[in-house]
């Protein structure tokens, strides 16, 4: 053993060195300081060594370097421009050291190379992979592109086309895809790995392959004529640029960092790639994406907090089925729990087992799935009329119509045939949870699992925890959400609970604005511009106009002084004319399937005409008012779910909406929204809207944070 740290240690054997990552105290290997530190010793030791043939790099975890260390970025972007370059040069150094050693080297990747581990993977001569692992450089998901070579060595080596869509998507890649683009040289099976890279080794050593030429096509500039090069970049910038959208920086920043090196030599490449990572590093997006990636760490940690010693869920019951019902099920039944779906109509039933049966042959034709494995989990699926079996279930959710009265009956009949260690759920949307556990004998093994629609897609559980919810119910709960594959976050009770409630106050802005004779479709227009996947007026017509007309009267009777309207809004002119959105064909927007059968909104003169009897006056507002209007409420609602304890803390609120409505994620949340404004330019801005009434008005606690230069983020 010539080294020995607590990343990496160095052995040789037979004049072979082996450079083995293995982090400790960790399960995955990451280049965290301490792992570059030694990186750049163990370089430095074997350029000094003698009598060395070659090096095999290699992984003693389950998977290779899965990137960075995340959590050390903070420090890094607070950090000066000449410092980030000169850690960037140092580490860059350590890298090109293994890619310069004088004799053959070779990595054998297995699980995951991603980011930085594909980069270090880069610097040696040749690439064995396990035919299961991963491949990729997933920064751009960061908002960051590579920082370790990964824009001057893929380039040469896969050429330009290929690495842009591998370094631009930030898409991870398998074995069969790899081993075709030439980015590595083999693919076995995992048992053989090891193996397979040493007899690689060997034959290099043996001088089997021209190393000199291999190091030579890494460090040279591409081999493109100036015609070559403007057509493989005019055409990587519009294609990338139509993906990425005008709010994510950095795959455009990837393509051109690769253009800008692309006459380079090595050295000089990579001082292009650190000017690139450093002023992304600067950008209020990239700081967003990288909180939002250790928010989702978060929020995954607070959820498993909640299920320690938790019995899990072996099989589960939906009771109404329907597209809900239906979607609940698929998603139980596909992460592997049995479930049993119960209507109290044979048309309800059929519905749920359609909607299931088409999300899984859609995976059937997509080839993600087995026709063998669509039916076992079709399987998994007891459609029943009856409540036959329900005592069975450890788990059961309730998905009936949105009804206080209806879900009161539903709940308290269906208690008296379970056992009482059962835990009941309903998925309400709006409904507080202790209002309907009054319904039952049993309050503690209640609680609220509310999903988002559709259920398949979107990745947020909201678990509403009652008066009388006991830590037992909640933990079932998020077990079973977990379980399942979903983004749980554990929410107190109230009207609308965590998500819909902020989202209310955001509908509160929109039927103002129209009333005061906003235009819906440039409301639309403009919040899309902002980064929501939709505007309001098409979101309305997507969650059902009849749901929000009622979602909204309970959120009225709830918070009466800010959501309640003295006026006959947009959503209830709609509901009366019989416009109920997608689900009819005809809400703000109209909708005809394409030829895909995929709905299609157009404009509709007629939805004009129906506002107009309820409109002050046409009116003309810009797009920074619109913005204002639809933000200020949305983010101040944000604070008082905050403030009231609704959520515990101020990162799983802004993941909840990012997860739950879709907010902008480069923008990072309601909460990282404000915070990165000014707290004091916040208040400021909601000031300007005062005569609008309380939904504008900030909180005494968000002003005296304001004052006292305080953050939501503890």
């Amino acid at each position: 053993m010539i080294f020995q740290g607590k990343a990496i240690s160095v052995d040789v054997k037979d004049n072979i060195a082996t450079l083995t990552f293995d982090l400790q105290g960790e399960s995955v290997n990451k280049f965290n300081r301490l792992t570059i530190n030694e990186l750049t010793e163990a370089g430095q030791l074997l350029t000094q060594a003698n009598d060395i043939k070659g090096l095999l790099v290699r992984s003693n975890k389950d998977s290779f370097i899965v990137g960075a260390d995340i959590t050390e970025f903070g420090d890094m972007f607070d950090s000066t421009e000449e410092e980030m370059m000169a850690n960037l040069s140092a580490t860059n150094t350590a890298f090109s050291v293994f890619e310069d050693l004088p004799f053959p080297t070779v990595t054998a990747i297995n699980g995951m190379a991603l980011g930085g581990g594909l980069e270090m993977a880069l610097t040696t001569d040749f690439r064995v992979l396990d035919s299961n692992a991963k491949l990729g450089f997933p920064e751009v998901k960061l908002g960051i592109i590579p920082g370790f070579g990964g824009t001057v060595r893929a380039p040469r080596m896969i050429g330009c086309d290929n690495a842009v869509e591998w370094i631009a998507t930030g898409k991870d890649n398998k074995a069969p895809a790899a081993l075709a683009v030439g980015i590595v040289d083999a693919v076995v099976e995992a048992e053989q790995l090891e193996t397979a890279a040493m007899e690689l080794l060997q034959k290099a050593i043996n001088g089997d392959f021209d190393i000199e030429a291999i190091r030579q096509q890494k460090t040279s500039p591409l081999q493109l004529d100036d015609i070559e090069n403007i057509m493989a970049f005019t055409t990587a910038k519009a294609l990338i640029g139509q993906q990425a959208g005008r709010h994510y920086k950095a795959p455009m920043y990837a393509v051109t960092t690769i253009e800008k090196a692309a006459k380079l030599g090595r050295d000089d490449a990579l001082k292009v790639e650190h000017e690139a990572s450093i002023k992304l590093s600067k950008m209020e997006i990239t700081s967003n994406m990288v909180n939002l990636f250790l928010g989702d760490q978060a929020l995954t940690k607070s959820a498993k907090s909640h299920t320690p010693n938790n019995t899990p869920v072996t099989r589960a019951a939906v009771l109404g089925a329907g597209i809900m019902g239906g979607g609940i099920a698929y998603q139980s039944a596909s992460t592997g729990t049995p479930i049993i779906m119960k209507d109290i109509a044979q048309a309800g039933i059929d519905m749920g087992m359609n909607e299931a049966a088409k999300l899984l042959s859609t995976k059937v034709k997509r080839g993600r799935l087995t026709a063998d494995k669509m039916a076992a989990t079709l399987n998994k699926i007891t459609p029943t009329l009856s409540y036959d079996g329900i005592d069975q279930a450890n788990l059961i959710v309730e998905a009936v119509v949105e009804n206080p009265a209806i879900k009161k009956n539903v709940l308290s009949e269906v208690e008296s045939l379970i056992s009482e260690d059962t835990i009941l759920t309903s998925n309400t949307s709006t409904i507080p949870i202790t209002e309907l556990a009054s319904a039952l004998k049993r309050p503690e093994n209640f609680c609220g699992m509310h999903f988002f629609n559709p259920v398949h897609k979107m990745p947020l559980v909201e678990i509403i925890r009652g008066e009388k919810t006991s830590d037992a119910a909640v933990a079932r709960t998020v077990s079973y959400a977990l379980a399942m594959k979903k983004k749980p976050v554990v929410v107190n009770d109230c009207p609308g609970f965590l998500v819909n409630r902020i989202l209310f106050a955001y509908f509160a802005g929109f039927v103002a604005l129209l009333k005061e004779g906003a235009d819906f479709v440039a409301v639309d227009k403009a919040a899309e511009k902002f980064g929501w996947p939709m505007g309001p007026a098409y979101l309305c017509d997507v969650v059902g106009i009849d749901t929000g007309v009622h979602a909204g009267k309970v959120m009225s009777d709830g918070f009466p002084d800010r959501m309640s309207q003295t006026f006959k809004t947009a959503m209830e002119v709609m509901l009366e004319n019989d416009r109920l959105g997608e689900k009819n064909g005809k809400g703000f927007y109209s909708y005809e399937p394409d030829k895909r059968g995929k709905l299609r909104k157009t404009y509709d003169e007629t939805t004009k005409q129906l506002l107009a009897p309820h409109v002050d006056a046409p009116k003309e507002f810009s797009e920074e008012e619109i913005i204002d209007r639809l933000m200020v409420p949305f983010c101040l609602e944000s604070i008082r779910c905050l403030e009231a304890n609704i959520v515990s803390s101020a990162i799983d609120l802004d993941m909840a909406l990012i997860y739950g409505v879709g907010f902008p994620p480069f923008k990072g949340g309601a909460i990282r929204f404000v915070e990165n404004m000014g707290l004091e330019a916040f208040c400021k801005k909601a000031d300007q809207y005062k005569k609008l009434g309380p939904l504008y008005q900030p909180t005494d606690t968000l002003r005296e944070l304001a004052t006292n230069n305080g953050s939501m983020f503890k």
